[in-house]
């Protein structure tokens, strides 16, 4: 078979998923009348929400005789791990760069690591129609990215093409007709080689992803190195030090056509398949033919940066949503979700109802917490924490990222006030030629940006856009301050009156409606100065049976601050933990008992 098996690899909202819809449609995958949804590769109901991509997906189609297996990657840096698994599997990545942000901090991760492994990249200005597009500049940083990560002779003669993926077309030159996706399939199939395998070999295939279906149980994905694979063939699995883990009859082969997977009689070297009937095989483990006794070196995966402590919910509304409320089935749930995402780490606390979990940020954490509520767990969760390590004299080192800003002049100097005062390093600034707008790049430290982004919104009057990737680590910068406000705790437990919460609104904005059940310990709301403050919310106007002189007082509730998971997260401190079950968010103190939290306050603190 023809084949060629390719990345699509791009910085978080340049059109990957979209330029997939293109493809797709033009190569003949759907019927003419046949109603598609957009971004189609995005069926994660999570997926959709955000307007992201969380989860690597494979699909194919055929082109004039060339089959052409593409897979759609995430463009954000906390799900790198996706990234960097999959790279593995193809034969060449499509780079695409958007024709007005050019080069953005995930371009540069991905592509550092497309590089690594040899791969030689075709390069798509996409959006090439946009009003503010800067085609040429573009290409000229993009040339300026690949020698800047030592690019070889032949990567940096890279093919360019320029295209717009939602309006399906793209050509070599942008004085060409804009007709259609053709030049970009040409391209794909002239300059990418066939897939480099060995088909006479013994089989051997590395599994890059793991996924659970519920009819046929645990699948394996990943390319075929060698070697052609039959139904009711029994293989054995090797881990990385090439120590057997089992044997085991393959039950199922399945390989991508179109957005479907068919079953397959036989799986041929070269192609992408996903295979059933492992049972303790995982990622990163070699699945071969009895004759081979050497794993498939897989590729190192980025350590994780952040850590946050997920454990029982402990509160009295404990159970009251969910129905996964144990430690046990908590900790089977993390390690279920580790074995397939091998960019977490889990591991015991000193406490049995209590577990750390440390990943790439605190968006694919967000997104695991997120899912899980959605599954029906209840969970409290504590404020994240970067992971710091020493070097080799004992010296503290911390994760330092770079980050990117793209704002409004005027907003620009509160910028750079708010990450200087977050011990971060600005290292460039470059104006930009459309509008009034200018970039400013940053060295931070990972803990300075936690529970930044809802405040960088807020001073840009949400015009901003931030983007940051890991940098590398660096000697500790020294304290940074936190919170600088209190926060209202509940010294009650029962409904939040509205009588009582008007009386309260002057002590500082709240985060509850009347009418929601509170327990003490609970925080209802932020204090308008530094100290924390006990307040009772279920209080409820006194009644008398003497007729007021006057009109009584019109109670008028100013509209409660609601959070999101991931302000939350950023807002809580040290003493204070997330609850989280399938419908609401709640904050509050880890100790809820008032006295022995003031018992334990130098402790905590």
């Amino acid at each position: 078979m023809n084949m060629r098996n390719i990345a699509i690899i791009a910085h978080v909202d340049h059109g990957k998923t979209t330029m997939v819809d293109g493809l797709l449609k033009q190569s003949g995958t759907f019927r003419e009348n046949q109603q598609v949804e957009t971004c189609v590769m995005d069926s994660n109901e999570l997926e959709r929400e955000r307007g992201i991509t969380i989860l690597s997906k494979c699909t194919s189609v055929n082109w004039k005789g060339t089959h052409i297996n593409i897979v759609d990657t995430p463009g954000h840096a906390d799900f790198g791990g996706e990234v960097e698994r999959i790279l593995s599997m193809v034969d060449g990545v499509v780079l695409l760069v958007d024709s007005s942000e050019g080069p953005m901090p995930q371009t540069k991760f991905v592509l550092g690591k497309a590089l690594k492994l040899g791969l030689c990249p075709i390069v798509v200005i996409n959006k090439a129609d946009k009003a503010d597009a800067r085609c040429d500049e573009v290409l000229n940083e993009v040339f300026d990215l690949f020698v800047s990560l030592d690019a070889n002779d032949k990567q940096l003669d890279f093919p360019v093409l320029y295209a717009s993926g939602r309006n399906g077309w793209a050509v070599n030159e942008l004085e060409d007709e804009k007709k259609d996706l053709t030049p970009l399939f040409e391209k794909i199939c002239e300059y990418f080689p066939a897939p480099d395998c060995q088909p006479d070999a013994p089989f051997s295939m590395l599994a890059t992803t793991l996924e659970a279906d519920k009819f046929i149980g645990r699948l394996l994905t990943g390319k075929v190195q060698s070697g052609t694979l039959r139904v009711n063939d029994t293989v054995k699995v090797l881990n990385g030090e090439s120590k057997e883990i089992e044997r085991v009859r393959i039950s199922k082969i399945l390989a991508y056509r179109g957005l479907s997977r068919e079953s397959l009689e036989v799986a041929h070297a070269g192609d992408i398949i996903a295979v059933a009937g492992v049972v303790k095989g995982t990622v990163a483990d070699t699945i071969c033919a009895f004759d081979v006794n050497e794993a498939i070196k897989a590729q190192p995966i980025d350590p994780p940066t952040l850590a946050m402590t997920f454990s029982i919910n402990d509160s009295p509304l404990s159970g009251r949503e969910g129905d996964k409320v144990t430690s046990r089935m908590i900790w089977d749930r993390l390690c279920k979700e580790a074995e397939g995402n091998i960019a977490l780490k889990i591991s015991r606390t000193d406490t049995t109802d209590a577990f750390e979990v440390a990943g790439r940020g605190e968006l694919q954490l967000g997104v695991l917490i997120e899912t899980m509520r959605r599954e029906g767990f209840e969970l409290s969760i504590s404020r994240p924490r970067v992971l710091m390590k020493k070097d080799e004299n004992g010296n503290l080192l911390e994760p330092i990222e770079e980050v990117v800003v793209d704002v409004d002049e005027e907003f620009s100097g509160a910028v750079v006030e708010k990450l200087g005062q977050r011990r971060a390093e600005m290292t460039d600034m470059i104006p930009s030629q459309v509008g009034n707008k200018c970039r400013l790049i940053f060295n931070a430290p990972s803990r300075g940006l936690i529970g930044y982004h809802s405040e960088f919104l807020t001073d840009t009057r949400g015009t901003g856009v931030m983007n940051r990737i890991f940098k590398c680590y660096e000697p500790f910068k020294g304290e940074i301050s936190s919170r600088r406000t209190g926060v209202l705790i509940s010294s009650e437990t029962g409904d939040a009156v509205a009588y009582s919460l008007w009386k309260l609104q002057d002590r500082g904005p709240m985060f509850i409606d009347s009418g929601v059940p509170v327990y003490t310990g609970m925080i209802i709301g932020e204090h308008t100065k530094p100290n924390d403050l006990e307040v009772n919310p279920c209080k409820s106007k006194q009644l008398t049976n003497i007729r007021a002189a006057g009109k009584d007082e019109a109670i008028d509730l100013i509209p409660p601050r609601k959070m999101s998971l991931e302000q939350g997260l950023s807002y809580i401190q040290d003493d204070e933990l997330l609850e989280v079950t399938p419908k609401s968010l709640r904050l509050r103190k880890r100790i809820l008992d008032p006295i022995a939290r003031r018992r334990a306050k130098p402790e905590i603190m």
